[in-house]
């Protein structure tokens, strides 16, 4: 999964390098007016049927039945809705070119629904290399075929024929590799919709949750102001997401295979715990640690202010990584009610937080309230946690005591290693500042945690996996 994940996001560069040389700006905006459209309306009506097919124990084929059946009845709901907003979309936006992007694009929403849902046995039973050949073909046909419409054409259907062409690729190969007959049927409806139901509910309220706060900049703030707060926000993200989310992919599949053994879910749920704290926090931390040269190289100077928002909001989001898990394990134990009411919650929770924030001190008040309402979300996730699988929040913090103790002292070593190199007088580059810095980080947090490890007698633990990962790599490598 995180070979997939590599290989889109490597994809996705290399095409928007190529695409930018071909396609206008406003091809780009055009296109982004629609896909945004799009994706809200995706993420409000999505009916989780994947989840609640790996959370059944055994599902049979009519259950696969009812899912296509299901899948295929929002698709032509949803694409209907999507071509509808074409008219008014161009009327609002003055531009008649997104009445027939809109209209192709309700098309492809309704070609979607006929996926094969077969396709979510491959994580059910924990297979992923056949998922790494389906997301990443969608990824090339989608990327080849943008590109090959932008050379001859220089067109913004590039764009949405790309993402047609994808879909298409990504329903042909599923069936190719997972033979399944669908047939219409609706005997499992009301049994897969009481699972999903909660998940919907929940994807709806975290969207607008994790949304409004934008909205908000836009409307107070300007829109100079919420350029500065959506790059940092985003590249504040990337840390954590991108280091965690391959192996949080993989364990609500995990979880539900062994939720029936109380024991052994919760000594799962620590293991997975720890690894994914030991990866993303120093992850977090570090891009926080490195803000400043990152920002002057990557973006340039005149993106001076996104610094503090990354130093604030990756340092909270590595922090929020205890507790993260709550989602795949609550599905595992068939109680996404749970994560909808948290959703509901917390939206409560961050809405006077975050209007008081910005309205008292602007875009430093909404970062610091972002960083409050973070440390709430976190305590909020290890007490369902603890609700579920009743392990103490004394415990799911100390079960991750050396990487704390590792993350501390990289902090300490790299802001240092900076102030030595300014108190001396060096002038150097950028570039020379951002790999010191990396260097030093990466090798005080990895020597720390080595030594810890050893000295509390080497027990069972993310430093174990890593050495047993290693060995399992080497021994392939030479055999």
């Amino acid at each position: 999964m995180a070979a997939a994940r590599a290989v889109i996001n490597i994809l996705g560069f290399t095409s928007t390098i190529v695409l930018a040389r071909f396609l206008s700006p406003s091809d780009f905006g055009l296109v982004a007016l629609a896909t945004t459209a799009l994706a809200i309306i995706n993420s409000v009506t999505d009916i989780s049927l994947n989840q609640a097919l790996i959370h059944h124990r055994e599902p049979t084929d009519y259950h696969f039945h009812t899912a296509w059946t299901l899948s295929v009845l929002r698709g032509l709901l949803l694409g209907m809705l999507v071509a509808s907003l074409g008219l008014p979309m161009s009327w609002f936006y003055d531009d008649p070119r997104l009445l027939p992007i809109m209209l192709t694009l309700g098309a492809s929403t309704f070609l979607a629904g006929f996926a094969n849902p077969r396709r979510v046995m491959l994580a059910k039973q924990l297979v992923f290399w056949q998922e790494f050949l389906l997301t990443v073909s969608q990824r090339v046909i989608t990327v080849a075929v943008s590109i090959a419409v932008a050379v001859a054409y220089e067109s913004y259907w590039a764009l949405v024929l790309g993402v047609i062409s994808g879909q298409v690729a990504a329903i042909v190969v599923s069936y190719t590799s997972l033979p399944f007959r669908p047939r219409f049927a609706l005997r499992h409806a009301r049994e897969l919709w009481s699972f999903s139901i909660w998940l919907t509910l929940g994807q709806a309220m975290s969207t607008i949750n994790w949304r409004f706060d934008q909205l908000l900049v836009g409307a107070l703030l300007g829109k100079a102001a919420l350029g500065f707060y959506a790059v940092g926000d985003n590249l504040s993200q990337i840390p954590s997401r991108e280091t965690t989310a391959p192996l949080t992919k993989t364990l609500f599949p995990g979880f539900s295979r062994i939720a029936d053994d109380a024991l052994r879910l919760r000594q799962a749920y620590t293991r997975a715990q720890s690894i994914v704290t030991a990866v993303a926090l120093p992850a977090g931390a570090g891009v926080a640690l490195v803000a400043s040269p990152l920002v002057a190289l990557a973006l340039g100077e005149r993106w001076g202010p996104v610094v503090p928002i990354i130093e604030a909001l990756a340092t909270i989001f590595a922090l929020q990584t205890f507790g993260s898990l709550v989602a795949p394990l609550a599905m595992s134990l068939g109680a996404p009610r749970l994560l909808f009411r948290r959703d509901l919650q917390m939206f409560f929770v961050r809405l006077p937080i975050i209007i008081t924030g910005t309205l008292l001190f602007g875009l430093t008040g909404l970062v610091y309230a972002r960083c409050l309402t973070g440390v709430i979300a976190t305590v909020t996730n290890m007490t369902i946690v603890r609700r579920l699988i009743g392990i103490p929040l004394v415990n799911q913090v100390s079960g991750s005591a050396r990487t704390l103790i590792s993350v501390s002292m990289m902090a300490g070593a790299v802001v240092l290693a900076q102030r030595m190199l300014a108190l001396h007088g060096q002038h150097t580059s950028m570039i020379l500042s951002l790999g010191i810095s990396a260097a030093v980080g990466a090798l005080t947090y990895i020597s720390t945690l080595l030594i810890t490890w050893r000295l509390m007698g080497s027990p069972a633990g993310p430093e174990d996996e890593a050495i047993k990962l290693v060995r399992r790599v080497m021994t392939r490598i030479q055999g």
